[in-house]
């Protein structure tokens, strides 16, 4: 399927002919990138949400869908809502839901910024810089009083978001959703890291294949689509604030395992069970996997100076890979392809404050 990366369909108000029975007969009428825009009493406003940057991340189509098919339609939203749902294609590839991005394209979600745009001179896949402008442009056209990004996981995980700074904003909105606000100053090409002049917040959901997730997303959608006045808003929540995490990684060429015992492979191997550390956390001198002779060598953590600092986090016990203090994991899967086209996991050390 040749791809048209400067194509994108907009539907306004959409009958439930254009919406279709299901998600899945919804997603597979669409031809690439689509925008929905929806009426409110307000329409001086506009808030947006961001869907399916990544093919394999279904919530927050899923939740848009049930929106848009269940919702009383004589109750406008307080605003106008603009829903973008980019990776159409790679969703739509059987099996559904599995791929990230397709073969010979990028991760959108590493293809926005002055850095991006720079590397998209220089490489042969263009077309996903290309529509990574086009979804930035869409947002800004309408000039957004709030931008949400709803994300999956790929293994099981509780909701959390994530935003570059905190503010009042930020933490009414991240409450509708989670209780969980991490500040991340990560560059990484990603769209939350890019300036919308509004507040902007990403969702993680949860895992891909949980139904829960799929309900965290739609609950989210109805309070946005209802909220008065995101800037003054009663938290429905407490939410914990967590700062800054980093990105563990395979160097290149390391080769990833995963097993329930020392199996003896090359590279880093991690517990099978590693997804559960995303719950609880892991404490310190508590082996999450094996590595070999390189021993942490093979990985890397790099702070926002651009220094691999995993002497600080982890070290290696005979062969065993062992946490050097108390640690919350984020986002921490056995999906291999997951692991190596992104991160391991994402990593704080042990201090927590609430807002």
């Amino acid at each position: 399927m040749e791809i048209d990366f400067s194509e994108i369909n907009y539907l306004q108000d959409p009958s439930w002919q254009d919406l279709h029975a299901d998600y899945v007969q919804f997603l597979l009428s669409m031809s690439g990138p689509t925008v929905i825009d929806i009426t409110g009493k307000n329409t001086s406003k506009c808030r947006v949400i961001n869907t399916l940057l990544q093919g394999n991340e279904p919530s927050g189509l899923i939740a848009l869908h049930r929106w848009l098919t269940t919702r009383d339609e004589q109750k406008l939203p307080v605003t106008n809502l603009r829903f973008i749902i980019c990776s159409v294609e790679a969703a739509s590839k059987n099996p559904l839901f599995s791929r990230r991005f397709i073969e010979n394209t990028r991760d959108l979600n590493r293809c926005f910024g002055k850095q991006a745009k720079a590397n998209a001179n220089e490489d042969e896949q263009q077309g996903s810089y290309e529509r990574a402008l086009l979804i930035e442009q869409v947002i800004r056209e309408v000039k957004p009083e709030m931008v949400i990004d709803l994300h999956n996981a790929s293994s099981p995980g509780p909701t959390f978001s994530v935003s570059s700074i905190i503010t009042t904003e930020t933490l009414s909105i991240a409450s509708f959703f989670c209780q969980t606000l991490i500040l991340s100053d990560l560059q990484i090409g990603a769209l939350m890291e890019q300036n919308f002049a509004c507040p902007f917040i990403t969702i993680e959901c949860g895992g891909n294949s949980d139904e829960q997730a799929h309900e965290v997303a739609f609950a989210g959608i109805s309070h946005i689509a209802a909220c008065k006045q995101i800037g003054y808003i009663h938290q429905e929540k407490n939410v914990e604030v967590i700062y800054r995490p980093l990105r563990l990684q395979t160097k290149s060429n390391i080769k990833l395992s995963f097993a329930e015992h020392d199996e003896g492979y090359r590279g880093v191997t991690l517990k099978n069970n590693i997804e559960y550390f995303n719950f609880g956390g892991a404490q310190q001198d508590e082996m999450i996997g094996w590595t070999d002779g390189d021993g942490i060598e093979n990985l890397q953590l790099v702070d926002n100076k651009g220094n691999n600092v995993i002497n600080e986090y982890f070290y290696t016990r005979e062969n065993q890979l062992v946490c050097k203090q108390n640690l919350r994991l984020f986002k921490a899967t056995n999906n291999k392809q997951a692991a190596l086209n992104d991160c391991l996991f994402y990593v704080v050390k042990h201090s927590i404050s609430e807002a």
